[in-house]
């Protein structure tokens, strides 16, 4: 086959570009093994009808021969234009069937006319038709085109499941060419049709947009397409802003963009993964109505991709942000463990005199004040006040101390539109207040507050009980994984 393949192209004749394996053009139409034991059981166990039809009044060479070929037709698809270059496994078990000593028969049986004639009867007795049948064409070209319209299967895998129809169906195989150049146009029709789709309303002006992809400009190295495909790689606050930059350019080339949700979404992804993994000089020589549906593939899937990225870098940097906060408060806390225990055995010592009964009441002060000064006790209860926590406070004063680390949340927020349900509403309406703070928006009222969690309250308010903003925006994103959604 690929002998006809070179001289065909040295003459001039235009083939479609092979796409088939050595092992399957090896196999088409022909014994390229023997058939194991359960594939001789399936195509080759004649029944009392096939029986009845091979020893209608038949030599024995004839019998094995039509046997043979029944079997043959049954298992490849086709007859063989030697039908006695077949197994001899095969063979035998036919003639162990037919109870027929094999001995010279089959050279018999190819000097036979009926060698011809048999084929002729087998597909008259048993229904077999020919590829060229115009309805039989139409019915396969319509199935192939919807397996490969709606799903991703290369074509070598679309040729043999073409083989698999044709079986099915006793249809005769056709020549190898003949199916490979079907379904090489099957291809080429589904895939113009889907550029026309994904074209047809593109405007001038967003032509030009994403044309423009793929241009170098003149102070940069990359081209957008190049710059945009490139996702986070590292998890850090600085990362994080990248990647909201991103999905925020990203969004703005999609913005009026046809539609893709029409349209079979494994096509569409065929499309952007070529647009992700090609150079940019590569996509800008497809044909226009090619490179045009690339790049719109591309955009619309970058914009769900890069929506997916900026979440998921979210939530790692803000777990890993409040992991840090309560890592740096318990070594400051194993750091000033030795002044703790100092002043709690001082504090200590005034519980026991305290619990001591053999001191009255009126002279409990007397007795501890002198026992410890007033200031060295003072002392204590501030170093123990400070310096002990209960076990469900988080590590406010540190998470304070990193908030430089949250400078990407009010891009997040300004970027991406959050929804919420009926229980997330207080929330939304705290992310709708930050968003306004973002874009510079006078505020009305009050900022809301009922979504803070009752641990985190004493952080929203300064002391003067005015919004402490630190404190607020610290407080959101702590819950807006759990109830928000963009």
């Amino acid at each position: 086959m690929a002998w006809i393949r070179q001289v065909t192209a040295h003459k001039g004749w235009r083939l479609p570009v092979s796409f088939l394996t050595e092992e399957q053009e090896r196999q088409y139409s022909r014994y390229a093994d023997e058939p194991s034991r359960e594939q001789l059981s399936h195509y080759f166990h004649f029944d009392d009808g096939d029986r009845a039809f091979i020893n209608s009044p038949r030599g024995a060479h004839m019998r094995l021969g039509c046997a043979i070929q029944l079997g043959t037709v049954r298992f490849l698809g086709t007859f063989l234009e030697d039908p006695t270059d077949v197994p001899l496994g095969m063979v035998r078990y036919v003639a162990e069937q037919l109870e027929i000593e094999t001995g010279n028969r089959l050279a018999e049986y190819r000097t036979s006319r009926w060698r011809w004639r048999h084929p002729i009867e087998i597909r008259e007795k048993f229904g077999y038709c020919l590829f060229a049948d115009g309805f039989t064409q139409f019915h396969l070209n319509r199935w192939l085109y919807a397996l490969y319209w709606t799903g991703t299967d290369r074509p070598s895998v679309l040729f043999d499941r073409a083989i698999t129809w044709l079986l099915v169906n006793k249809v005769l195989l056709p020549g190898l060419s003949v199916l490979e150049r079907a379904i090489a146009r099957i291809r080429a029709r589904a895939n113009s049709r889907l550029w026309r789709r994904l074209t047809a309303d593109i405007t001038v002006e967003q032509r030009i947009r994403l044309d423009a992809l793929l241009v170098v400009p003149e102070v940069g190295r990359q081209s957008p397409l190049d710059r945009l495909r490139n996702g986070p790689v590292l998890t850090s606050s600085s990362e994080l802003l990248r990647a909201i930059v991103r999905f925020q350019e990203v969004q703005e080339l999609a913005n009026g963009l046809p539609s893709i949700d029409l349209l079979p979404p494994t096509r569409v992804a065929v499309l952007a993964r070529f647009a992700s993994a090609a150079r940019a000089q590569a996509v800008a020589r497809l044909p226009d109505d090619r490179r045009l549906a690339t790049l719109l593939a591309f955009i619309r899937t970058l914009e769900a991709s890069s929506l997916d990225d900026v979440l998921d870098l979210y939530d790692v940097v803000v777990t890993r942000i409040f992991a840090d906060a309560a890592g740096i408060g318990k070594k400051a806390r194993l750091r000033s463990i030795q002044g703790l225990d100092t002043a709690a055995i001082k504090l200590g010592k005034v519980g026991n005199l305290i619990l001591n009964e053999g001191i009255q009441d009126v002279d409990l002060r007397t007795v501890i004040f002198e026992a410890f000064p007033r200031e060295e006790l003072a002392s204590a209860v501030a170093q123990v006040s400070s310096l002990t926590r209960s076990d469900d406070v988080l590590y406010f004063g540190e998470l304070r101390a990193q908030k430089n680390r949250l400078r990407f949340l009010l891009p997040l927020l300004t970027v991406i539109n959050f929804g919420a349900a009926v229980g997330g509403k207080p929330l939304l309406d705290a992310v709708r207040y930050l968003r306004g703070i973002g874009e510079g928006k006078k505020q009305h009222g009050p900022p809301p507050t009922s979504f803070v969690p009752k641990k985190w309250r004493s952080q929203v308010r300064s002391a003067d009980g005015s919004l402490d903003l630190t404190g607020y925006k610290s407080g959101t994103p702590g819950k807006a994984g759990g109830l928000l959604k963009p």
